[in-house]
């Protein structure tokens, strides 16, 4: 019964996921409203969210498709900011929520309130993302927020890992949490590196498209277990299965510019699939957890008048403390900055809409979820976290969009910029296809008896469709969007299209009489297919 439980979440999710793209809206905050509205429904079959199942078989895939999309020299040059925001940030929120705790209810042990901030600290930047896409917040910011979301589960889930070590009494020193930390950093870039090597080295082997994207499709699982369940010294110490995730992604996907151009096309598809997939289902879940955590509340020995005080304080410090903390980053002397290598502050607009940015997450509830039994406050741990992954999503969510269109956080020379190059990029690669053709030219009349005229006659007929594929190229950099939808380049690639169907209808046509066989039709649609996808762009893979 709970697999077809999930099966209709799934299903569920997904109409939603189609009707926030199909109206332009946030598909996460969708969900969670309408799994929250469901949850309260008489009669709804309660699905409980297993941290194992988020941990093992959701959060390394999720990872994995944002690593393999991220630009390696973007992570780098800003890795000061993506490591005040992804681990320092993650740290101060941690211990700030476990003081403020602790404060608030005296009787609930440190090391409790301590794992309560590591559940609360790493914001998923899924929603946050999707939402700058689609208003089209500058590049910059894209890449500090997406690298932010890449190492905060490393660090949180670290930190959380070493609460629950005190709350059970395993804990070591101060000295022994930082060295868990940092075999865990180490160890899990290595496992990362080491398998991304070896997946790099066997598609090389392979040379077939299908088994490379399989193989790919398996080296998330495999780094995030392979570190998770290393301890090179004892059971306190292990590689962070996040970071091992996130560095092979990001070496495969940069090895992958220089992969077959059918993998890549592949891959693309594939985690555009599971990424859709598993987002929509993901933010379901979290709705749905409310009535496992009332029922929590419920049971534990305090009122609720004073659980959901506290509760609420949670959730404002919590998002308060970013606020604050990414001015103070960027400004202080000596400090990390925000943006560029001239360690310069970025704009205050640009900061804000940072600071504005700490949604929640799954990872939060199923850190929360996976709490033992035994540990003292696991009730208002859970009811906390849930408040504070609900609560940003709602409020942030609801309010980011506004935030953006009101403070106009945009980058006017970003598109010129963009145009620039890649304009030099096209002409570039249209001179080097024209220096080969010269030289295969060349090769042709000096090895082949072929006439002069026939070789002068198919070079012409190329590089003029090397010099039309170009001039379309700039047409649709440098007009404006109604211009270019006049243009006689969008004209002929609508007649294109028109032919391209034309062939699909009368080879559908030839199949529904018996006079082509079915393989026969798939092989040539592929083809169809594959020269129409050259006359338009992919639509976008995450939620939005």
């Amino acid at each position: 019964m709970e697999l077809l439980t999930l099966m209709a979440v799934l299903a569920g999710s997904l109409g939603l996921t189609a009707l926030a793209r199909r109206y332009n809206l946030s598909a996460p905050l969708l969900i969670v409203v309408v799994a929250l509205a469901v949850s309260y429904l008489p009669g709804v079959p309660r699905l409980e969210l297993q941290p194992e199942l988020i941990l093992t078989l959701v959060l390394p895939p999720l990872l994995y498709s944002t690593s393999l999309e991220s630009s390696f020299e973007h992570f780098k040059s800003n890795l000061r900011p993506i490591i005040a925001l992804g681990v320092v940030l993650v740290a101060v929120t941690a211990l700030v929520i476990g003081l403020l705790v602790h404060l608030l209810l005296p009787d609930l042990p440190f090391s409790s309130a301590l794992v309560l901030g590591a559940v609360v600290a790493p914001p998923d930047a899924v929603t946050a993302v999707a939402i700058g896409r689609r208003l089209g917040l500058p590049r910059r910011i894209m890449a500090v927020l997406t690298g932010e979301s890449l190492v905060n589960d490393a660090a949180a889930l670290t930190l959380y890992k070493i609460g629950l070590a005190a709350v059970l009494g395993t804990a070591g020193s101060i000295g022994h949490g930082f060295l868990v930390f940092l075999v865990a950093t180490v160890l899990g870039i290595a496992v990362g590196l080491v398998i991304g090597g070896l997946v790099s080295l066997i598609r090389r082997k392979l040379d077939d498209p299908l088994m490379e994207s399989t193989f790919g499709i398996v080296v998330p699982f495999a780094a995030y277990v392979t570190a998770e369940h290393l301890h090179p010294f004892s059971a306190d110490f292990s590689g962070s299965g996040v970071l091992a995730v996130v560095a092979a992604g990001l070496y495969l996907g940069r090895r992958s510019l220089r992969s077959d151009p059918a993998t890549r096309m592949q891959d693309s598809s594939v985690w555009a699939t599971i990424d859709v997939l598993l987002e929509a289902l993901v933010f379901a879940l979290m709705g749905l957890q409310l009535p496992f955590v009332l029922d929590g509340a419920h049971a534990a020995a305090r009122g609720d008048g004073t659980l959901a005080l506290v509760a609420v304080i949670v959730l404002l410090v919590t998002m308060g403390i970013r606020i604050p903390y990414v001015f103070l980053s960027s400004y202080l002397p000596n400090a990390m900055r925000l943006f560029g290598k001239d360690r310069q502050a970025g704009p205050w607009r640009s900061l804000m809409v940072v600071s504005w940015t700490g949604m929640r997450g799954v990872v939060t509830l199923a850190a929360a979820a996976g709490v033992p039994l035994s540990t003292p406050g696991r009730a208002e741990i859970q009811l906390f976290a849930f408040t504070v992954a609900i609560g940003t999503v709602l409020v942030q969510g609801l309010t980011l969009p506004a935030l953006i269109r009101r403070l106009k956080v945009q980058d006017p020379d970003e598109a010129s910029r963009d145009g620039a190059e890649e304009l030099e990029a096209r002409k570039a690669a249209m001179d080097a296809a024209k220096d080969r053709l010269d030289e295969i030219m060349a090769e042709a009349l000096s090895s082949m008896d072929i006439p002069a005229e026939r070789v002068d006659k198919v070079k012409t007929r190329t590089k003029a469709l090397l010099e039309t594929r170009y001039r379309g190229a700039v047409a649709a950099i440098s007009l404006s969007a109604e211009e270019r939808a006049a243009s006689p380049h969008t004209a002929f690639a609508k007649v294109r299209r028109d032919l391209l169907n034309a062939q699909r209808e009368a080879l559908l046509k030839q199949h529904g009489e018996g006079r082509i066989d079915d393989d026969v039709l798939r092989k040539v649609l592929r083809e169809l297919d594959l020269e129409e996808l050259t006359l338009s762009e992919a639509p976008s893979a995450r939620l939005s």
